[in-house]
């Protein structure tokens, strides 16, 4: 298990529940030390072992936590670098969800040895669209998920999304895109903000 996605998973439970919380999360789950290094290669028990103790310690189910780090990867401060990728997909939401399919090659660019699962988008007559994800790791729907609401709300799009369910290594979420242009969203550049150089 690639320790990038268990830090993902420490930080965002630090940064929303407190690290009094991701200590005794990680004390119950036998995770010594408390810490996931971003580039190390983990058991991948260590996975399931945290995301079990979350869901008893929180009293939430595993799939709301999942979808909400996808959220928190998308609309968290911590996280405009992602968030700043993720827009560059395309100009509203229905260019992004046709990026998807390149995101996995596009992440590999950035971190060579991060497995991400493979994602196929079909689109409907209706106008609906399906994305399967294949991974032989259950979860990464329910992040996909939140990352699709979280954009959404971040391009102003109003969609609805539905984790329909996991057959064998294949995940499948329903979308349906009401409106494009259903709120403001959040502010977007092309340029990030440029840092302050000191004097001299």
């Amino acid at each position: 298990m690639h320790g990038l996605v268990l830090r993902t998973l420490q930080v965002f439970l630090q940064d929303t529940y407190g690290s009094e919380t991701w200590q005794v999360i990680a004390a119950r789950a036998n995770i010594d030390p408390p810490e996931f290094e971003a580039m190390l290669h983990y058991d991948p028990a260590c996975l399931p072992a945290v995301l079990s103790t979350a869901k008893a310690v929180l009293n939430k189910p595993v799939e709301s936590l999942l979808e909400d780090v996808g959220i928190y990867l998308i609309s968290h401060p911590n996280c405009e670098r992602l968030r700043r990728l993720m827009r560059f997909g395309g100009v509203d939401f229905i260019d992004f969800l046709h990026s998807l399919e390149d995101l996995p090659e596009r992440t590999r660019l950035a971190v060579s040895d991060l497995t991400l699962p493979e994602l196929e988008l079909r689109k409907h007559r209706d106008g609906t669209f399906e994305l399967r994800l294949c991974s032989p790791v259950p979860g990464y729907g329910h992040v996909m998920v939140g990352v699709l609401r979280a954009m959404a709300d971040d391009y102003g799009a109003l969609a609805l999304l539905d984790h329909t369910g996991r057959i064998g290594d294949f995940e499948t979420i329903s979308i349906a895109v009401v409106e494009t242009d259903y709120s403001e969203g959040r502010r977007f550049d092309l340029v990030g903000p440029v840092p302050d150089k000191k004097a001299g």
